[in-house]
């Protein structure tokens, strides 16, 4: 049996936040464990409560709620709940399980309601299965018409250019059709850092760093507003 997912709505709208309140109770499965109308807010109930999933409006005052799922634990799931249709690339590519145009129906609510249980009980399933490749030193991506085999200890850095990234290597360079969402996601996170929208470095060849750039070899990378908080203090945490 599926837990009581622990929900968080986030919106400026008051009317907004009842009419998804009133939707949410009808499920069973789901608690509301709060209902903010900033992200100021909600960095506090977030950090004084598990919260599984976020109903998340973008275009709110000070704190948008872009910026706020860019600064949240990744573990934290994120439904966007927004009017504005241009913003669904964004959110999509920041992993958001779904994203609600409004004004939102309630069967539209619930099958975003059910898309996240189906991740949810697809990740448990697979636990074991995402430890096992946790544990491999390399992986596989299509370059040239062949799968060409990439170890993590090789990487230098990631570049995203459009609907293709650049793997660096210490010894040479890899094109591969891939998103670097995407192939962030294959990597071991305490071995590899995004800092950017079109960057993601290996902590260990990281030689130098500012609040604005990261040098590797020759090349200056640079750390971009939205990612720089987190870029600053891993890297803080591993200097002497």
């Amino acid at each position: 049996m599926l837990k009581t997912i622990q929900c968080l709505i986030v919106d400026d709208e008051r009317v907004a936040r009842e009419i998804l309140e009133d939707f949410l109770i009808k499920i069973e499965t789901v608690n509301v464990v709060a209902s903010c109308s900033n992200a100021l807010e909600a960095f506090k109930v977030i950090n004084t409560n598990k919260v599984d999933l976020i109903f998340l409006d973008i275009n709110m005052p000070e704190i948008s709620g872009l910026s706020f799922a860019k600064s949240i634990n990744k573990n934290t799931k994120i439904i966007f709940t927004t009017a504005y249709r241009e913003y669904a690339v964004e959110g999509f590519d920041l992993r958001a399980v779904d994203y609600l145009l409004k004004p939102i129906s309630f069967e539209r609510l619930l099958q975003a309601i059910n898309k996240f249980t189906d991740e949810h009980i697809q990740t448990k399933s697979e636990k074991s299965a995402e430890i096992i490749e946790e544990k491999s030193d390399f992986i596989f991506v299509r370059s040239d018409r062949k799968m060409v085999k990439i170890n993590f200890s090789k990487i230098r850095y990631i570049e995203s250019l459009s609907d293709y990234i650049k793997i660096y290597l210490v010894n040479k360079t890899v094109v591969t059709r891939e998103t670097i969402t995407n192939i962030e996601a294959k990597l071991p996170g305490n071995e590899f850092l995004r800092v950017h929208r079109s960057f993601v470095v290996s902590l260990s060849k990281v030689e130098s760093f500012t609040n604005e750039t990261i040098e590797i070899g020759e090349n200056e990378i640079p750390i971009s507003r939205s990612y720089k908080k987190e870029v600053l203090n891993r890297l803080e945490d591993a200097s002497i």
